[in-house]
């Protein structure tokens, strides 16, 4: 069974809008709609689908519950241009900058929530 890549992940969330307005105005996140009008957030080639708590759609986890995830996305461009941008969007820092290891390699990365908890890391490769 040899996997290619990771296609989406469903987040469980308090609120879709709010979570999408986040999204899209810090990390710059398209929204779409699929199926019978769920929402999902475009990362590359993957897709972040959403679901609202207490209205998830089945299947769905065994125990869904916002603030429960812990995700980190890859930036191609400088750490001074994540924490700018974090910095105008007032979105505090939580760690970081530290040195961790990603699925591409080394990068240079930044901790910091999401309006329900979720823990966010933006990484910059090392070259």
């Amino acid at each position: 069974m040899p996997l290619l890549r990771l296609d989406h992940l469903v987040l469980t969330v308090a609120s879709i809008p709010r979570s999408v307005d986040f999204y899209a105005r810090v990390l710059g996140l398209a929204a779409e709609t699929f199926g019978q009008g769920r929402t999902a957030l475009r990362c590359g080639s993957a897709r972040i689908n959403l679901h609202e708590a207490g209205q998830e759609i089945s299947p769905h986890a065994a125990r869904p519950t916002p603030g429960s995830a812990d995700l980190c996305f890859l930036d191609g461009g400088s750490l001074d241009g994540v924490l700018a941008r974090l910095a105008e969007c007032s979105v505090p820092v939580e760690l970081g900058p530290v040195r961790r290891t990603g699925a591409a390699g080394p990068m240079l990365s930044v901790y910091f929530r999401d309006p329900d908890g979720n823990l966010l890391e933006i990484g910059v490769p090392e070259a």
